[in-house]
């Protein structure tokens, strides 16, 4: 009997989905705005701030985040063959390595770009109503958000590291040359 109380329980939990659709309940008295998406509030009886955001939008802002922060760090032809902080590092040490500036006249080695985002793909290609070719893709909303928050962090992540590792070269680029000088005026 307790085995299958056991039974029962776990498979009531695995038959519930945390992407169900539920109703919210988004009242709140006495509402004093904040910002246009907030409020704070009387809410059962308890004094609570209330954020409120159509996902659309919230999904929206977060994707404009990591393909601009994307941009800044990786550039390429993804984005317009915006240089990004990897070309400009590329180009510092390609420089390094020029003869001009002191260097044995090889390249320095650079790692290889890429991208955090894939490229979007189409789960499905097919006919709408009969009339409209149309590519879907599909996942679930807080599975697409948690993705896109990661990619966030990890952009973040490199673009600090990007940021370094360009001061760093930048600043032996700048002693090389200093020193390719100073051995041509002796």
């Amino acid at each position: 009997m307790k085995m299958l109380l056991i039974v029962l329980m776990m498979f009531a939990v695995s038959c519930s989905s945390t992407h169900k659709a539920k109703d919210i309940d988004t009242k709140v008295d006495i509402a004093a705005p904040v910002r246009s998406d907030s409020v704070v509030g009387v809410k059962d009886g308890d004094m609570v701030y209330q954020r409120k955001v159509s996902m659309g939008e919230e999904l929206r802002r977060i994707e404009l985040d990591v393909y601009d922060l994307e941009a800044k760090v990786y550039g390429g032809p993804r984005y317009l063959d915006n240089r990004g902080l990897y070309g400009v590092l590329r180009d510092c040490r390609t420089q390094m390595g020029d003869s001009k500036n002191g260097g044995d006249g090889k390249v320095r080695w650079t790692e290889s770009r890429e991208y955090v985002t894939p490229e979007d793909d189409f789960s499905a290609i097919g006919v709408e109503d009969k009339r409209i070719i149309v590519g879907l893709s599909e996942e679930f909303l807080k599975d697409r958000l948690n993705r896109f928050r990661g990619y966030k962090k990890t952009l973040e992540k490199r673009h600090d590291e990007y940021e370094t590792k360009v001061k760093v070269c930048q600043l032996e680029l700048a002693a090389q040359k200093k020193s390719a000088q100073a051995s041509e005026g002796q």
